[in-house]
């Protein structure tokens, strides 16, 4: 879409000014589990999504129970639901109950979400795990309308979207017995699918009267599924690969495409981003594996374990170690078990969010704990290193993997059911009896342009680029084999491309490195034909740091013996200090202000042993701009000389 474009259709939906739009304004997963409210009581789900004042889509699923697929739609309005899985019309409980008031379902869409009210199946059921994807109306992603059928093939409807429709999901809300039928770029205008059953693309011209859309509008055949005389529908409008989003207007958060599986039952899918929703179809060959599977980030995207929900189904959410395995990268998502049916399949995508934070409290946060198995950090954690205060190994977690690593060890990764490390919750992740005396210090960062990402990958043995979604250089990376028990690969600016600082043990910086002696830049990180950072084969993960003003700052000082402030360019101090010496050898200290970063003795852990936290010294004081190394720290943070390495957030 044109700049010219843009703003007109910004205007005429009443967008609002022209500040960037991202895809954390528009598209939300939200976990939740169902609470019995009472009659006349609600809860609301705050996702951050204007749905209120823009418009857009509700979608609702049960995980631990068999609850159907809930569509609700601020066109249709509030108490009027759908079911994808089923060929039901509109549901509307109003009328239905006899009352204005019924005291149940999503009740209000609201300017940052929407509005449960009492215990009621499917969307609030006490006790039920379940999962919501919020579409908001947007130029560029996402429209919603209503119409009403005239049996005239040639019909056309109006649309919003501003750009040409990738995939458009039309259902009959007035007449039971019909199919949702779906049109997809991919098919071309001859032929649909149907969201509510598992069948084969269906070419015929009662779908769209063999007519494309357009940037404006969408045409219809005769059928009464998508337009009987008199009949009333509402049509999901989803676009492709707009590219006017984020902070230069210039990415696109949405694709609906295509991808074929040969015999190998694999298959590697190109966005040119990281999705962190997939909704995909088999279309054509042996309908192997027909269903309409549901993917997303929030709810776990491992490489041997499946939790499948899928859009034609009211099944509950299950492990599943087969087909349907995948895993996302920063360019796309590929499967990764080759139990996938051979054929054709259509997929709509959605960006990872990428918005940029304003402040270090949306994406780090240090908790201490010691009775509760989950608790609200604030924001979906990506990332979460946590230690016991008393003696114990130091676990790095991740939700992409959701797996652990031990920073004190090189062992390879464990397993969930081995680290009791859930990343299915939506501000939080679960321990499962790992809580306990002493209190576990745990530190929860959320993935951000700029600050911190996560990156996996499949090993090769040669030289070779990584592809991150940073969105700058790197400054500091940890890269670890999570398939063999190798040692950590640590780069830094400090040590340089031509050196590797090993996590696990006290030593200093030692050549040749892993890093073939290149520099990562602002889309990728290279790595040497070795097995720590390449192994043939073998699965790896990164974590990426960098400095964002006000938000975070890696750097280095150099010691002195004395007194050193540390300016970090913050305004209220540091929660979080990470220092190792980089000229000799020196142990990875880690201090917070959970604990206490104060003018006294403060609290700290060394990430490269299982040692308990030292409680007694005063190595580090607080400073507003960043942070103090005192006079009496020791020679790992302050020989006169000495250089040392930090990471530092706000």
């Amino acid at each position: 879409m044109d700049p010219n474009t843009r703003q007109a259709v910004l205007a005429t939906a009443g967008a609002g000014g022209s500040d960037p739009l991202y895809v954390d304004d528009v598209f939300s997963t939200y976990l939740y589990t169902g609470i019995d409210t009472g009659a006349g009581s609600t809860r609301s789900i705050n996702n951050g999504i204007d749905l209120s004042g823009k418009g857009g889509l509700v979608w609702i699923k049960g995980r631990s129970a068999a609850w159907n697929n809930m569509f609700y739609d601020t066109e249709r309005g509030a108490y009027n639901y759908l079911l994808s899985n089923t060929t039901a019309s509109n549901y509307d409980i109003e009328y239905e109950s006899g009352t204005s008031d019924p005291n149940y379902g999503l009740t209000s869409f609201n300017s940052d979400g929407f509005t449960l009210e009492q215990n009621w199946v499917g969307e609030n059921h006490n006790g039920t795990d379940t999962c919501s994807w919020s579409f908001r109306k947007a130029p560029g992603f996402f429209d919603v309308v209503t119409y009403t059928g005239n049996g005239t093939a040639g019909k056309t409807v109006a649309h919003s979207l501003g750009s040409v429709p990738g995939m458009i999901m039309v259902k009959c809300t007035s007449t039971g017995g019909t199919n949702w039928r779906v049109y997809h770029r991919s098919l071309g205008a001859t032929k649909a699918v149907f969201l509510d059953l598992t069948n084969a693309e269906n070419t015929s011209i009662g779908h769209w009267n063999n007519t494309a859309p357009t940037s404006t509008q969408f045409t219809l055949g005769a059928s009464n599924d998508v337009n009987q005389n008199g009949a009333t529908y509402v049509a999901y409008i989803f676009a492709h690969d707009d590219q006017s989003f984020g902070t230069n207007e210039d990415e696109s958060i949405i694709k609906c495409g295509t991808f074929n599986v040969s015999g190998s039952g694999l298959f590697d899918v190109n966005l040119g981003f990281e999705p962190q929703f997939i909704l995909y179809k088999q279309t054509s060959g042996g309908m192997g594996t027909p269903n309409w599977y549901i993917h997303d980030t929030m709810r776990g995207l491992a490489q041997t374990t499946f939790k499948p929900l899928f859009a034609n189904l009211n099944n509950s959410e299950s492990l599943s170690t087969t087909e349907g395995l995948l895993t996302v990268n920063p360019l796309g998502f590929k499967s990764t078990s080759s139990a996938t049916s051979a054929g054709d399949y259509i997929y709509m995508a959605i960006r990872r969010p990428h918005k940029p934070p304003t402040a270090g409290t949306e994406v780090f946060k240090a908790t201490l704990q010691s009775s509760s198995s989950s608790f609200d950090v604030g924001f979906p954690t990506d990332m979460v290193l946590s230690s016991y205060t008393g003696t114990g190994n130091k676990y790095l977690s991740a939700r992409l993997t959701n797996a652990s690593l031990l920073t004190d060890s090189n062992g390879a990764e464990t397993t969930q059911t081995q680290n009791y490390f859930l990343f299915d919750l939506q501000n939080s992740y679960q321990y499962g009896n790992w809580l306990g005396t002493p209190e576990v210090i745990t530190y929860n960062f959320k993935r951000a342009p700029g600050f911190f990402d996560v990156v996996t990958y499949t090993g090769n043995v040669t030289i070779r680029t990584i592809t991150h979604g940073l969105g700058v250089a790197p400054e500091f990376m940890l890269v670890k084999n999570r398939t063999i028990g190798y040692q950590w690969c640590g780069y830094s600016t400090v040590s340089g491309a031509g050196k590797s600082i090993k996590l696990s043990a006290d030593v200093a910086p030692f050549p040749p490195g892993f890093w073939n002696a290149t520099a990562p830049t602002s889309s990728v990180f290279t790595v040497n034909a070795n097995d720590d950072a390449n192994g043939n084969a073998h699965e790896f993960v990164a974590y990426l740091f960098a400095t964002l003003p006000g938000i975070s700052k890696v750097g280095s000082y150099t010691g002195t013996g004395n007194a050193i402030n540390v300016d970090c360019g913050f305004s209220s101090g540091a929660r979080f200090v990470l220092i190792k010496r980089t000229d000799s050898t020196g142990d990875w200290f880690v201090y917070d202000t959970a604990r206490g970063i104060v003018s006294g003795n403060d609290s700290y852990v060394m990430l490269n042993n299982n040692t308990a936290a030292v409680t007694n010294t005063d190595y580090i004081d607080p400073l507003n701009s960043g942070f103090t190394v005192t006079s009496s720290a020791p020679t790992g943070l302050n020989a006169s000389g000495g250089t040392y390495f930090f990471l530092a957030i706000a």
